[in-house]
């Protein structure tokens, strides 16, 4: 985190419009290429990652998106007016990191549900648009990628099915853009459909909620202790305004074992500086992600241990709690899955795994009554009242979203 990065160009970023755009999706049909060819960065950078070929955690990255004459660009030399800053958000679509792509939604504005023309509809195209609408993300761009893999007539019959998936859904007036991410096919053509998006006017008003998707040690090994960094917090301002020098308050915080039990104490720094991608601010606004350098010790920040806690000016945010009552919903039937079986009724004293916001954690049902539950929390979270939370059942060894609720 450099106060004046070499590399950021001379823009003043916080006059341009600025969404958080999801790209989500089924394994393996071609979302994190997708992105490289948008942006120029492989999201999945992460060792782990790179050698399994699939995304694990929430990838990131930014652009800034150009008219020249007509025609959207994100090349830094091109003469044409930059209109739109946007950062990208790489979720996971394998199946057991649904949790993850949760947590992403948590901080997207819109969303790009890639499909690939050679393959179909999948479970976890379904379940990723179901995901989308739980989280009420209404502007979504369907893209119908690797058309260069089939004949016209299979790409024509490919767009049939996309259209009969979306029908009655969140999605059904989607734009849909065939592409060849891999050839550069009407990459041009996505970056018009994302500057049509009308931004919704944005909370500044209200207290600070920050919603903490990644965590970091960003110093290298044998770095001077003089010219350390203190950590790094990663994610999505959600409503209200930070600026350098504001001391903060992160909640659940930091958890420690003690007596075989968990503990967690809330933890106060300092903003010391912040940037969104790769440009140094001063003062941060909803949309688009952000980083902000603390004075934490950065073994607090490293390997994600703080992913999951929000952060606000010390006394608004609700204390944390173990309990929480709330309105829910069941699906028809398990997403995920090439069967279609029934969702059965929720049980008393089963553990479900909830996302809420960009945390997750394991419920035991403790009280039912019609639409309602009450829930005893593994892990305690931030009781923000209206959050849409993802409710996943463990069906054969795989968790299934199964339905949504919202704190009461």
């Amino acid at each position: 985190m450099a106060k004046n990065n070499e590399n950021a160009e001379n823009i003043d970023i916080s006059k341009l419009p600025t969404i958080n755009v999801g790209i989500v999706g089924h394994i393996d049909h071609g979302k994190t290429t997708l992105l490289y060819k948008l942006t120029g960065k492989w999201a999945d950078t992460h060792s782990e990652e790179l050698k399994r070929g699939i995304t694990i955690k929430l990838g990131y990255a930014d652009i800034i998106v150009r008219d020249e004459n007509g025609k959207f660009t994100i090349d830094k030399k091109s003469a044409g007016k930059p209109i739109r800053y946007i950062t990208f958000v790489d979720a996971p679509g394998h199946e057991m990191l649904m949790a993850t792509m949760l947590s992403g939604a948590a901080i997207m504005d819109a969303a790009i549900l890639v499909i690939a023309a050679n393959e179909g509809i999948k479970p976890q195209t379904k379940e990723h648009l179901i995901a989308l609408g739980a989280k009420r993300i209404k502007n979504i761009i369907i893209v119908q990628n690797k058309i260069d893999l089939v004949t016209k007539e299979q790409a024509v019959e490919s767009y049939k099915k996309i259209k009969e998936f979306v029908k009655g859904t969140i999605a059904e007036n989607s734009t849909i853009i065939p592409v060849s991410a891999q050839q550069n096919i009407n990459l041009d053509k996505i970056l018009e459909e994302l500057c049509k998006i009308k931004i919704e006017e944005k909370d500044t008003k209200s207290y600070p909620i920050f919603l903490i998707a990644r965590s970091f040690d960003i110093n290298k090994p044998g770095t001077d202790i003089k010219k350390l960094h203190g950590g790094v917090l990663g994610g999505a301002l959600k409503q209200g305004t930070l600026k350098i020098g504001d001391i903060i308050e992160i909640k659940p915080g930091h958890s420690y074992k003690k007596q075989n039990q968990y503990y967690y104490q809330t933890i106060r720094s300092k903003i010391i500086s912040m940037q969104k991608g790769e440009y140094p601010i001063d003062v941060a606004v909803p949309g688009g992600s952000l980083a902000i350098e603390t004075e934490l010790d950065p073994s607090l920040t490293k390997a994600d241990f703080l992913s999951g806690c929000i952060l606000s000016i010390p006394g608004n945010l609700p204390e944390i709690t173990s309990e929480i009552k709330m309105k829910f919903e069941l699906f028809k039937e398990v997403l995920g899955t090439e069967k279609k079986d029934e969702v059965q009724k929720l049980k008393p004293t089963e553990l479900l795994m909830l996302s809420v916001n960009t945390t997750t954690t394991v419920g035991s049902v403790k009280k039912l009554k019609n639409n309602e539950v009450d829930f005893s929390l593994k892990i305690p979270i931030v009781p923000l009242k209206g959050e849409s939370i993802g409710i996943a059942r463990n069906i054969n060894g795989h968790w299934r979203l199964i339905g949504f609720g919202e704190i009461i």
